[in-house]
């Protein structure tokens, strides 16, 4: 039956695949209120469990309070995780030096608290730890200072341990650096790490100071990834929002399998674009269907399957297509997962049948392009189609191509982090510092190179000669 309440209205008689018929009688002798009510209530039971946004709700719920979508359920993990069954084991080797031996023997059975008898056998069980009253070095630097009779002038050493003027040492300035570009830890942890575990007295102003002189240092080597980037092979890009001053800029991304350049502006589209491609690109571009990206000159492209078949999921959950849909749908994903697995056969099938079935993909591709679809969502793929129509199956002409843009997207995944921990950044100067370090960090972290004692060493060679060494390969 249907009950009034201070709430609005309810249902004792349960909707569902039991409802009988005397049950339903029961609903429409209540009127017209009862019956519409009663309605509304299976079509949102039925769209949530389709998982589309519940536009119809009760009367009770506030239309502030109604979601925007709805999500599905999470589908269950593939494969079990971890390594497979029968792999080589691995574990902590043993340490290569031993500061402190101690002897451990119980004086009595810890279980009866009697005697014991006193055997040979021994075992022997290696622990690594970090001390705990770690004190920072403190060194007084005697400069003496010379006169030189060519130049007609006082001279003094230089001193590598700091930079000019600078009482804070150069691991520091680089690890706290590291913590922050690198790791994404905020300022204020990294202030609370040095101060209260480190026993490194520090104030949070003190840090963007040091940075920005990393950054003028190391500029040259920022625009050599740039360089390195644009000679690559194979090049992912990507773009993400960032916030510069509370005001909306956008995070590019452009990685490729030796390093990562970010870049931060306030545009998203081909001007930022002419900035980084300095010149025409000689390698495979492989983004997602961003129309920016159409303006670069490249002599091939790939767009991300993996987008493409996204599009359509979301399509079917939110956009409530044609009766027509599910036709030009199947033989979409049928093209798509044919190409993805024809990819992955290309090792085992003879050159000649590889090259033939590739051409039957593309006619079949093409006969999908040529079709008169009359559903708006397809008509909108369709339009896409027409103008990548060359850069949807690249990945099979090239081994070295991926289907889908994942490496852009691991790639500027630690940006996004960073972004959640620090909302971005407070001015202009602070993004320029942090897109050049993050980049740096990133590079070398991919080319397998530890990044406080690569940059430490190369910031002493810079303060001793002047030069900077080169980007480590």
């Amino acid at each position: 039956m249907v009950m009034a309440t201070s709430s609005g209205l309810e249902l004792e008689v349960p909707l569902g695949p039991r409802l009988t018929a005397d049950e339903a009688r029961a609903i429409f002798a209540q009127g017209e209120e009862a019956v519409v009510f009663a309605l509304l209530q299976l079509a949102e039971r039925w769209q949530q469990a389709e998982g589309r946004c519940a536009s119809i709700s009760s009367p009770a719920t506030p239309s502030g309070m109604q979601p925007v979508h709805q999500k599905p359920p999470t589908p269950k993990r593939r494969k079990k995780p971890g390594r497979k069954a029968g792999h080589v084991g691995s574990r902590r080797l043993t340490p290569a030096r031993i500061d402190e031996r101690k002897t451990h023997r119980a004086e009595c059975c810890p279980h009866c608290q009697g005697a014991l008898q006193r055997c040979a056998g021994t075992r022997t069980r290696y622990i690594e730890d970090i001390p705990e009253n770690i004190t920072p070095v403190a060194t007084e630097h005697t400069i003496h200072r010379d006169w030189c009779p060519h130049c007609k002038a006082l001279v003094e050493p230089v001193v590598p341990d700091a930079l000019p003027g600078n009482q804070i040492g150069n691991r520091v300035v680089v690890l706290s650096a590291w913590w922050h570009y690198g790791l994404g830890i905020t300022i204020d942890n990294v202030v609370s790490v040095l101060n209260h575990h480190l026993q490194f007295t520090l104030s949070p102003g003190a840090l963007p100071q040091q940075w920005f002189r990393l950054q003028e240092i190391f500029f040259p080597w920022y625009e050599r990834i740039q360089e390195d980037a644009l000679d690559a092979a194979v090049l992912h890009a990507d773009e993400t929002g960032w916030r510069v001053n509370g005001k909306g800029h956008w995070l590019w991304c452009f990685s490729y399998d030796r390093g990562t350049y970010y870049l931060i502006d306030e545009k998203r589209g081909r001007p930022v674009l002419a900035k980084f491609f300095k010149r025409e690109f000689a390698g495979t571009l492989v983004t997602d269907f961003w129309g920016a990206y159409n303006a670069v000159v490249c002599s091939r492209r790939q767009v991300c399957m993996a987008h493409l078949l996204r599009d359509l999921k979301h399509v079917e959950q939110y956009k409530h297509p044609s009766h027509n849909w599910p036709k030009f749908a199947k033989k979409l994903r049928r093209l798509l997962h044919d190409g993805l697995r024809l990819k992955k056969r290309q090792g085992e099938l003879a050159s000649d049948v590889y090259v033939r079935r590739c051409e039957q993909l593309h006619t079949r591709f093409d006969t999908l392009i040529d079709t008169p679809w009359k559903d708006p969502q397809a008509k909108r793929l369709l339009k896409r189609f027409r103008r990548h129509r060359l850069h949807l199956f690249t990945f099979l002409d090239d081994p070295a191509v991926p289907a889908d843009n994942n490496h852009g997207e691991r790639a500027i995944r630690p940006a996004v982090i960073i972004r959640k921990n620090s909302h971005g950044n407070r001015s202009q100067r602070g993004a320029d510092c942090q897109a050049v370090l993050m980049s740096i960090y990133r590079t070398l972290k991919q080319r397998g190179h530890d990044p406080l004692a690569t940059i430490t060493t190369a910031l002493n060679k810079y303060l001793t000669t002047g030069k900077l060494p080169e980007l480590p390969p």
